[in-house]
């Protein structure tokens, strides 16, 4: 029996669940009569898409811009304290701890405090996209870098390896797959910062104030519109990341290993 190809069953897949649950909605609204102020049809939502497209889309837009810079600004914090938590252990022993206690409270408890600190406009949301994004990448790269095999260090310091050419070559691969574990997980919370910071700090727009603005109106099909539109924001970042992780792990995916020579571990 042949088997489907997998590109067909990644695209496919996804697209046929995402058409079982258009249906079972579009049935549900007509077997139990729901008024469209309480749950809008397929249909209603997407004539309000269409008729709200540009507004949408500059939102789309925002949003996506907010979640991008914060992204990679709280991957990059996360990345680079994990190293220096690993080559300084008295820098873990103080500072874990405290990321630990900090997680416990809530991102939307300190997003009123940062527009107070940091006012209205971009920075506030950036904050508490990176909070997002900064424990989970801290946490998975930090045992990442201590789950090296100790005779490969001792194995790579006795034929020479420079400490930076060790990290590049042994410590550094060894982070990537917690890396995009961590990535992958905060990829779509990220979405869901960046639309708190939106409802705290907005002056420019963005999905989160067109959907505080569309709910403060009981406008039911606009809300499920930008929904949609955030549902969407949240799978292009997780493709994202995923196209990352196959540009940085070529290993997963190609047969052929890296050619050695005598300045491999010298970098």
């Amino acid at each position: 029996m042949r088997t489907l190809p997998k590109g067909l069953l990644a695209v496919g897949g996804p697209l046929l669940a995402l058409l079982l649950v258009i249906v079972i909605w579009a049935a549900a609204v007509q077997l139990w009569a729901i008024p469209p102020y309480v749950l809008p049809s397929p249909a209603l939502t997407w004539a309000h898409i269409l008729a709200d497209l540009p507004v949408l889309l500059a939102g789309f837009r925002q949003t996506f811009l907010t979640f991008l810079l914060g992204f990679v600004l709280g991957a990059g914090a996360g990345f680079a304290f994990a190293v220096i938590m690993d080559a300084l252990p008295w820098v873990r022993s103080v500072l874990y701890p405290i990321l630990i206690a900090s997680q416990a409270v809530p991102v939307i408890a300190i997003s009123a405090a940062l527009t107070i600190w940091l006012g209205f406009g971009l920075a506030p949301k950036l904050v508490i996209v990176a909070l997002v994004v900064f424990f989970p990448v801290v946490v998975n790269v930090l045992d990442g870098l201590h789950s090296v095999d100790r005779d490969m260090l001792n194995l790579v310091r006795s034929m020479g390896g420079s400490r930076l050419g060790i990290f590049r070559h042994v410590k550094l691969p060894a982070t990537y797959t917690p890396l995009f574990s961590a990535l992958k997980l905060s990829a779509t919370f990220s979405v869901t910062g960046a639309v708190i910071g939106e409802w705290t700090a907005s002056t420019s727009g963005g999905l989160g104030a067109y959907l505080l603005q569309a709910n403060s109106r009981l406008n039911t099909a606009g809300t499920f519109a930008a929904i949609a539109f955030l549902a969407l924001l949240g799978v292009v970042s997780f493709l994202m990341v995923l196209a990352l992780e196959h540009l940085m792990t070529p290993w997963r995916h190609s047969p052929h290993a890296r050619s050695w020579s005598r300045r491999y571990w010298r970098g």
